[in-house]
Formats: structure tokens, C-alpha cells, sequence
């Protein structure tokens, strides 16, 4: 590998994070070369059709990104590498830096400010952070970072196929009149394309007719006449005939060597700190891309060296990623309504080594052979109803827990969701309120944890997970929550198919060849208390000590039989009693749990005493939580202000 490093500058300012002193930043990109050949690259799918040089070999080109200590010697020898999540960087937010504006995250993308430093959490540390891009779907804009991977060519040019795009507006796609597809089309010919559309994730699908619809060019479609918005909510699925496909899965390798030739390489540019131990981190997108690096046995390097000493997936669930296919589209990610029919979910699920009962193979997610690295994984709720992440833990059939290895910690976040919110956020398309409570606290003290556990062999708090030993762990369906006035309640949950749907022609698709899928692995959810919130897992104050009902699941207000993509639900208590019999809710008033404002704050301060005991929460997080309930204005009378309610 061979790294060119294009622009070094200081970073915040030149500001300087404890013992670690001043941070720099360097900025360049890596290039690589794979051997098709060679054993550990042969799971590379379509490496052998990409263009090869003179010596036979695949060549690819990755975007990187490093902030270290200026001064060597002040490195705790720990290199954190963050898997980016479609080209961003997502760990800005273990240091509290949250973008003005969260649909601009260049804010994250390009760390060089005093601001961007956040907490200086990450940085106090002295811990070295690395980036590089593995998408090459990802475009270069708002600093993302992306790679120049080659085509996977048939007959010296680049393969076509006839492939489905899904895609759905008012959630995840903002509105609009064109809609861009993945790949580009190797013909315009309306005659080699269909468009369907049908409301709900299992109903039936009803054709567009082509004068309904027009190619805008190669890259965009749209529906006619000009100017007609997709209807929100409703699934689209278009098949056409697609070209340019990229050997997607070097992402994997590429992020093996990168890591090796940084740890190793005498012309590493870390070189002069000596790393002696690197840690992986991921979210979503992220976390699953962990898991399927583990998959496919990439943390052993061409030498036989271990790449990552420990691995930290947050909210992966079960899920690796479609990455590792021809015409790979790695920004999908199923959920019970959007993206459902893409390859996502298959087992292995557990690092236990479990035998799957319906396709009678026995594995697991570890290798076994000396280089499986110290694993962590945490989950919000919205994984347990949406991304089957019981099967963590527990066998396939929701029959009993598995024997985990000591060298694995698995967590629920209780009452989060997928992905962190603002008190302020508006509903959108959901029925219920969003769910603001981050998990970002647990993280931080679960990635503290990891790195106690690589450097010092400190082992985490262990697992908290629903379980069946306990009886936490349950069927989503037989959970009663309590009445409560504006919540909607679910009627379904995500189900995890034992057999992978074909992506290109599912069941119910006109051209399918499976009549309906071959069923679903049983998983489960964490048992919910009187108040709605859930019991087992990780339970921050707002779950421990509520105000509120927190949920990891939503539904959307025009379709409540189908589940909000990932997202939560945030319920507010009644102030009295006479106000919740009024309203018909079923749950205890904030006078019925609390004398007042000062046994709040003191309930508050117990729980986060123990959970900084249990090293679950880290203390400047303790103390954060204590200074939001002595600021809460939830026992404020409407009419006083909050010094006569106290």
C-alpha cells in the first residue's frame, strides 16, 4: 500500500487536550492492490472481473483522514478507526458536537475548529482517529469521503443486469420530482423498464403505465406529467436494465490492509508513535459493516496478524450489509416497511457458534483461529423491534439464551431509538412524538470500556440484554402498553426471513420465482414495566427515573399498521392525577411518583451513581444528567413560574 498524505494543519486551533497535548490533521489518500488470486481475497465478490495491471493485480484508490498528537511520544499507542457511515464521520457526536444543521453534516465531515473538538472526550485520550472512505457510491460533496474502486467488466466491458431500485418518499428521501437511481441505465428503451408502487410493505403491487412515467436521463426517473410528486409513504420499486456496477466488495479488504500497513508498515504515517493497539467503531451502517468485515474473516491481515483488537458495533442489530454484491447498494437498510426485500439479515447472527435450524449449518461470526477481536455490540430498542437483535443472544427459534464468549459484551440502550433526536424534532409522517433520549452516554462509557479491555484487560460490565433466563425477552406481540393519550399503538413488528428473498424479483414481484417467503426467525423484545418503558438493558435516567413513556418503535399517522422506519416514541406523563383520569391515562402522574422537584434531582442522583459504579456511565454524563433534572421545568405549573413550583 502506498499512502500520500496531501495537506497536514492544526487542529482546534491548536488547542491542547490534556496530557495528549496539540492534535494535527492529516488529510491524503491510500492506494492498494489486491491479488484476485489470493485466498483471502477470493470472497471478494466480481474481484476477478475488475481490470487488472501489469503484475495482475486490482487496483483501487481510497479517500483518509487522520487526526493524531503533533507530538508523537504524547500517542497512547491506540489507533480508533471509524467506519464511516455513507461517507460521514458519526463519532463527532461522542464528543457532543451535533451539525446546526443535521442535514448539512459537514460540520462532522471536516473536524478542524475549536467547536469540532466538542467535549475533547475523544481527543484527552490521546488516542489516535483514522477515516477512509469504502463507498463508492458515495459522492464527493459536503466533505464525504468516497473511493475510486474499478468496474466489474464482462468481455472487456461493463457488465449490465437487470436489477430493482426501491425507493419511497417522505422518510428517508425528501419530496421531490425525480427520483436518482443507484446505477446508471444501459439503455433508455422504456421497454426494458416497469414501475410499480403499492401502499404497504405486504400488499399488493399495481403497475405504472409507461406513459406515466419518463427517464429524466440515465441517472433520474420521474413521474408524468412533469411535475408529479410521488405519493408520501407509498413504496416504488423500478426494475430496469444497469450498468457501471463496481467491485463494491474491496471495501472490506481495502480496510484490512489500510489498517495493517498503519499498524505495521515502517512508511506508516503513525509510524513514529508506535501504535500497539487499534480499535474499531461503527454506527449503524457502520456496525453492520463490522459484522460483516467479521463475516468474511477481514480482521486477519495477508500475514495472519489480527487487524482490530476490539470491534465496537453500535446499533448494527443483526444486519451486515449489501456491499458484497454485484451491483451492490450499500445505502439500503431494512426496516419493517422500507428497503425489506434487499440482503441485510442472514446467519450467522451471534458470535456464539449456533446451528441455524432451517438451513442446518453451523457457525458463527468469529473465526476461532487467533484473530477475533474483543467484541462489543449495542443496540437502541428500535433494533430489537426492527433488526432482530435478540438473535445476538439468543437462539434462532426464541427458545433460550446462547453461550456467549467471554470475549463478547452485548447491550440494549433501553427506550432509545435508532438514531438521536431534538426535543424540538417535529413528527413528520410519524403518529406518536419522536423519541429525544440519546444513547450517546452509554456509548461513550461502553467505548471507554473497550479500550480498558484492549490496553489494560479490564473486562466491560457484562452483557444487558432482554434474555429468556429471566423472562425480559418476549414476543413483541404480546405486549400490553398502558393507555395514554396520544400514542398510537404498534400492530406489527420486524420479522427476519430464514431464507434470503432474491433482491431482483422478490415474492410478490410479477417476475418472482418464490411464491412467498419461507418464513421468519422468532425474535424478541425487551418486557415493558406499567409505565410503557422497557426493563431490561442499560436504563439511563430518563428510562429509570421517567417523565415519560420512551419507546424504540413509531408508527407512521397515515399508515399505523406499518412501523415508523427506526424510529421511537416520546409519551410525557400527566403533571396530576386528576388530569391523567381526565385524559384516560393509565400511567402515574409526576405528583403520584414525586414529592417534588428536589426528590426528582435526588432520585436522578442515585441512578447515575450506580451506573457509574457499574461503569455503564462515565461521571461527567452523571453530572449532566443531575443538572438537566435540576433544570427541568416538567413540575411547573403552567400558571407559576418555576420558583414558586419548586
Amino acid at each position: 500500500m502506498d499512502i500520500r498524505i496531501d495537506s497536514v494543519q492544526p487542529f482546534a486551533e491548536a488547542q491542547a487536550f490534556g496530557k495528549a497535548g496539540v492534535y494535527e490533521r492529516l488529510k491524503g489518500v491510500a492506494r492498494g492492490t489486491l491479488d484476485p488470486y489470493h485466498p483471502q481475497n477470493t470472497a471478494v465478490v466480481d474481484l476477478e472481473k475488475a481490470q487488472r495491471n501489469a503484475q495482475g493485480l486490482v487496483e483501487y484508490e481510497i479517500d483518509l483522514d487522520i487526526l493524531r498528537p503533533a507530538d508523537p511520544s504524547l500517542s497512547n499507542g491506540v489507533v480508533l478507526y471509524e467506519v464511516t457511515n455513507r461517507g460521514n464521520k458519526l463519532i463527532g457526536r461522542l464528543n457532543g458536537v451535533t451539525p446546526a444543521n443535521p442535514t448539512n453534516p459537514i460540520e462532522l465531515n471536516d473536524p478542524l475548529t475549536r467547536a469540532h473538538a466538542g467535549t475533547g472526550f475523544l481527543f484527552e485520550r490521546g488516542s489516535t482517529l483514522v477515516w477512509s472512505g469504502w463507498d463508492p457510491t458515495v459522492p464527493s460533496r459536503a466533505a464525504t469521503m468516497t473511493v475510486r474502486f474499478p468496474l466489474a467488466l464482462e468481455d472487456g466491458k461493463p457488465m449490465v443486469r437487470r436489477i430493482r431500485e426501491e425507493f419511497q418518499v417522505g422518510k428517508r428521501i425528501p419530496s421531490s420530482d425525480t427520483i436518482v437511481l443507484t446505477y446508471p441505465a444501459a439503455s433508455l428503451d422504456k421497454s426494458k423498464a416497469r414501475l410499480m408502487m403499492r401502499r404497504r410493505e405486504s400488499g399488493p403491487r399495481t403497475e405504472i403505465p409507461r406513459e406515466q412515467w419518463d427517464y429524466v436521463d440515465a441517472r433520474h426517473v420521474r413521474l408524468l406529467p412533469e411535475g408529479t410528486l410521488p405519493t408520501p409513504l407509498t413504496i416504488y420499486e423500478f426494475w430496469y436494465e444497469a450498468t457501471n456496477s463496481r467491485v463494491t466488495g474491496i471495501a472490506f479488504a481495502a480496510v484490512r490492509d489500510l489498517m495493517s500497513f498503519l499498524r505495521h508498515s515502517p512508511d506508516s504515517p503513525l509510524a513514529a508513535s508506535k501504535p500497539r493497539h487499534a480499535i474499531a467503531f461503527g454506527i449503524s451502517q457502520s456496525g453492520r459493516f463490522l459484522r460483516h468485515f467479521l463475516d468474511l474473516r477481514m480482521n486477519r491481515d495477508l500475514d495472519g496478524r489480527r487487524v482490530f483488537d476490539g470491534v465496537h458495533a453500535h446499533t448494527g442489530g443483526d444486519g451486515k450489509t449489501f456491499i458484497n454484491h454485484s451491483f451492490a447498494e450499500p445505502n439500503r437498510t431494512t426496516s419493517q416497511h422500507v428497503d425489506r426485500l434487499y440482503p441485510e439479515a442472514w446467519a450467522p447472527f451471534s458470535v456464539a457458534t449456533t446451528t441455524d435450524p432451517f438451513s442446518g449449518k453451523t457457525a458463527s461470526l468469529f473465526a476461532g483461529d487467533g484473530t477475533d477481536p474483543l467484541l462489543i455490540q449495542s443496540n437502541t430498542s428500535a433494533e430489537y423491534w426492527e433488526k432482530g437483535a435478540s438473535l445476538l443472544t439468543i437462539d434462532a427459534l426464541g427458545h433460550a439464551d446462547l453461550a456467549m464468549p467471554e470475549t463478547s459484551r452485548a447491550y440494549l440502550i433501553a427506550g432509545t431509538q435508532h438514531a438521536g433526536a431534538l426535543p424540538t424534532a417535529p413528527r413528520g409522517p410519524n403518529a406518536n412524538a419522536v423519541n429525544w433520549q440519546s444513547p450517546m452516554p452509554a456509548v461513550r462509557a461502553l467505548l471507554t470500556a473497550m479500550e480498558d479491555w484492549v490496553v489494560r484487560g479490564i473486562a466491560p460490565p457484562p452483557s444487558r440484554v432482554p434474555t429468556i433466563k429471566d423472562g425480559t425477552a418476549i414476543d413483541a406481540s404480546t405486549i400490553r402498553f398502558p393507555s395514554a393519550p396520544d400514542f398510537a399503538l404498534p400492530r406489527v413488528s420486524g420479522k427476519i426471513r430464514t431464507t434470503p428473498v432474491d433482491w431482483i424479483d422478490p415474492p410478490g414481484s410479477p417476475d418472482s420465482k418464490q411464491d412467498k417467503p419461507e418464513g421468519a426467525y422468532l425474535t424478541l423484545v425487551s418486557a415493558v414495566d406499567a409505565d410503557g418503558n422497557e426493563v431490561a438493558g442499560i436504563r439511563l435516567p430518563p428510562v429509570a427515573v421517567p417523565l415519560a413513556t420512551y419507546t424504540g418503535w413509531n408508527v407512521f399517522r397515515d399508515l399505523p399498521d406499518e412501523l415508523a422506519d427506526r424510529d421511537g416514541s416520546y409519551v410525557p406523563f400527566a403533571q396530576t392525577r386528576a388530569e391523567r383520569e381526565a385524559s384516560g391515562d393509565g400511567r402515574r402522574s409526576l405528583a403520584e411518583r414525586y414529592r417534588s422537584l428536589d426528590d426528582y434531582v435526588m432520585q436522578v442522583r442515585v441512578c447515575v451513581d450506580q451506573l457509574v459504579a457499574e461503569r455503564l456511565l462515565l461521571p461527567a454524563d452523571a453530572e449532566a444528567y443531575v443538572a438537566a433534572a435540576k433544570a427541568s421545568d416538567a413540575f411547573r405549573p403552567a400558571s407559576l413560574p418555576l420558583a414558586a413550583a419548586k
